[in-house]
């Protein structure tokens, strides 16, 4: 039986910051394989390279050494065009701070990413009513974010990171603004997603938000340290 290829591949990926005459070492050869449908948290203390790490893989930046596969194909010496197009058709993010655009009503904030694939106006809005319908949010279709709670706002960041139907979601920090019981339905929205066969990556700090992931990647120092299944 043939062995399924990963989603995402590191290969003793490495990634050095120059800060004035010092050079930064923030990832010291990360290897990682992330299979599809997976869901798996990357944990570790502030200044671990956690974030580096998320950068990497969402393809907001490339390593300094090593290469980075998403679907098989090598993003490491991508030109930041290349990098957009790629992360904008695989790849959904869901921010700590929700990254919501305060002028635009929730609806126009699902269809952004679809306007940067050439999606028409049409089409933009009747997937970003469905997916407002999806998490509960289709009546505050025309609130700005202003007008939403914590918990309202993220799901509106989670109903914008599904708008082109990606492979991958990357939620960075996604309960960390919100209070237990919310944090705890965003967790379970994930959850549902994972079922429906969506590849989930989340970053955080707090242990207990991590043991809902089904595998924890633990890094320090840029290194990963334990990779293990709950």
């Amino acid at each position: 039986m043939k062995k399924e290829k990963p989603i995402i591949e590191l290969k003793d990926v490495k990634k050095i910051y120059r800060m004035g005459e010092v050079d930064v070492p923030a990832l010291n050869g990360v290897s990682l394989e992330i299979k599809r449908g997976e869901f798996i948290t990357i944990i570790g203390p502030s200044g671990s390279g956690k974030s580096t790490l998320m950068n990497m893989v969402g393809c907001l930046d490339v390593p300094t050494h090593g290469n980075i596969y998403l679907d098989g194909k090598d993003i490491s010496q991508m030109s930041e065009s290349g990098l957009a197009q790629i992360r904008g058709k695989k790849i959904g993010f869901v921010f700590q701070k929700f990254n919501l655009l305060q002028t635009l009503s929730a609806l126009e904030n699902v269809t952004i990413p679809m306007m940067f694939q050439n999606v028409d106006e049409r089409e933009r809005n009747e997937r970003a009513l469905k997916l407002l319908d999806m998490v509960g949010l289709r009546d505050r279709a025309y609130h700005k974010p202003s007008e939403l709670s914590g918990g309202q706002q993220q799901r509106v960041a989670i109903a914008r990171s599904l708008s082109n139907d990606p492979d991958v979601i990357l939620a960075d920090e996604p309960t960390g603004n919100l209070d237990t019981k919310t944090g705890n339905d965003i967790m379970g929205m994930l959850a549902k997603l994972h079922k429906e066969g969506k590849t989930i990556i989340m970053v955080t700090h707090d242990p207990d938000v991590a043991k809902q992931a089904k595998r924890i990647v633990l890094i320090k120092d840029g290194m990963v340290v334990s990779n293990h299944k709950e």
